[in-house]
């Protein structure tokens, strides 16, 4: 799934993560199949940060995603 967000458009992310509940399900849901692709301490720390931390991290993803089209903490 942290692939198939990576593919996606910047558009198509940037609405996903502009909107607050969607993207909160979205980060967990992007950041989770992360950690199963590839279980880094980096991925792990990531996940851990989105479901404590939730919309503050979605609004630093949304600026992470504008300049470097992946999410903070995330890589896939």
């Amino acid at each position: 799934m942290a692939k198939k967000f990576q593919k996606l458009s910047r558009l198509v992310q940037i609405l996903l993560l502009l909107i607050p509940v969607v993207n909160w399900i979205t980060e967990i849901v992007v950041r989770v199949s992360a950690c199963l692709e590839k279980p880094t301490l980096f991925n792990i720390i990531g996940a851990i940060l989105a479901l404590v931390l939730g919309l503050p991290l979605g609004w630093l993803d949304l600026i992470w995603v504008l300049l470097f089209k992946r999410l903070f903490f995330c890589k896939a």
